[in-house]
């Protein structure tokens, strides 16, 4: 895979983490809240005005555009495993930046899907 590849999948990987991690930072925000007939306006008001929501959709609608642009290059077989790294730098980030929770199991995880890209991406 050349360089080019691998960055346009590394950065879409990264933006779809930043796109999950500011999503939870908005509903952080916003807090705990239930659909219903009453609501659906002012929450989705809430939604569309939180600056970390849009920041998230930005980044996945940019991650989009990285995605396609790396899928013309490489094989969606070799592409798409390399999604779930994705996993690994939200876990991360999630623990360094919202103070969530981190554990061995999730430690042994991790290091199965890094295994699993790394076997992958040399086929």
């Amino acid at each position: 895979m050349s360089l080019v590849s691998f960055s346009l999948i590394f950065i879409g990987v990264m933006l779809n983490a930043a796109a999950q991690i500011l999503m939870k930072a908005g509903t952080n925000v916003i807090g705990h809240f239930e659909f219903s007939m009453e609501n659906i306006l002012p929450i989705g008001l809430r939604l569309a005005t939180e600056w970390h929501i849009a920041a998230a959709l930005f980044c996945y609608a940019l991650s989009v555009i990285i995605w396609i642009l790396a899928l013309s290059r490489v094989p969606v077989s070799i592409a798409f495993p390399m999604l779930s790294m994705a996993y690994v730098v939200n876990a991360v980030a999630a623990w360094y930046l919202l103070g969530e929770a981190f554990n061995p199991t999730k430690l042994v995880g991790m290091g199965v899907i890094i295994l699993g890209v790394i076997i992958i991406s040399r086929a």
